[in-house]
C-alpha cells in the first residue's frame, strides 16, 4: 500500500506539473530552474521542451547518486522520464488560449504544488530540484531560497527573449512557485501542534 501511494502521487505531482508548465508555455512564459533553461533553450534548438528537460537532467542525475541515494535518484530519474512524457502529450493533444497573467498565476502554482508532492514522496524533477534538496539536507538551506537564485538567474537570460509584459507575467510565476514551496514544503509549527492536538 505504502508503494502505491507514493508512485500515485508521484504521477499526480508530474501531471500537476506537466499542466502548469503547458499553461506557461502556451503564454511564451517561462519557470525557473532547469524548466527554465529548457523553455528558453526551445526558443535556439529544434528540440522539443521534453526532449530538452530529459537531456538537461543527464548530468545532475550523478549528484543525486552519491549525495541523495540510489532510491531518490530512481524515483527522480521516474519523474523527470514521466514529466518529459506528459509534456510531450500536453502538447500534441491540450490546446490552450489563456491570458499571460492568468496563465503566470495558474502555471507558477501548478508546478509549485506538483513539486511540494514530489519532495513529501522523496523525488524531484531533478536538475535544481535536486540541488535544493541537496542543499536543504546537508546544510539546512531552505529550498524556497534555492529555487529564489534560479529564479532571478532566469529571469536574468529571459531579457533576451521576452518583451517586458512576459517578463512581468514569468516573474508573477517565478514568485507564486517560491511562495508556494516556502510555505508548504514542511507543514509549519502550527498546523503540526494542531494535527497532534487532533488525535484522541
Amino acid at each position: 500500500m505504502k508503494t502505491t501511494h507514493r508512485w500515485l502521487s508521484i504521477l499526480e505531482g508530474c501531471l500537476l506539473v506537466a499542466l502548469g508548465l503547458h499553461i506557461l508555455n502556451s503564454s511564451g512564459l517561462l519557470i525557473s530552474g532547469t524548466a527554465g533553461v529548457g523553455m528558453i533553450l526551445l526558443r535556439l534548438t529544434d528540440l522539443s521542451f521534453g526532449q530538452l528537460f530529459f537531456l538537461l537532467n543527464l548530468p545532475f542525475y550523478i549528484l543525486a547518486w552519491y549525495t541523495l541515494g540510489r532510491a531518490f535518484t530512481m524515483r527522480t530519474f521516474v519523474s523527470v522520464s514521466l514529466l518529459s512524457i506528459l509534456t510531450e502529450l500536453m502538447k500534441e493533444h491540450v490546446y490552450l488560449s489563456i491570458h499571460p497573467a492568468l496563465s503566470g498565476a495558474l502555471g507558477g502554482l501548478l508546478v509549485g504544488f506538483g513539486l511540494i508532492i514530489l519532495f513529501r514522496h522523496n523525488a524531484s524533477l531533478g536538475g535544481l530540484n535536486i540541488l535544493s534538496v541537496y542543499l536543504e539536507r546537508r546544510f539546512s538551506i531552505h529550498a524556497s531560497r534555492t529555487t529564489l537564485v534560479a529564479d532571478i538567474l532566469v529571469l536574468v537570460a529571459a531579457i533576451a527573449f521576452l518583451d517586458i509584459g512576459h517578463l512581468v507575467y514569468s516573474l508573477l510565476a517565478f514568485l507564486l512557485l517560491s511562495s508556494v514551496v516556502g510555505r508548504y514544503h514542511r507543514p509549519p509549527k502550527w498546523a503540526q501542534i494542531a494535527v497532534v492536538e487532533s488525535k484522541p
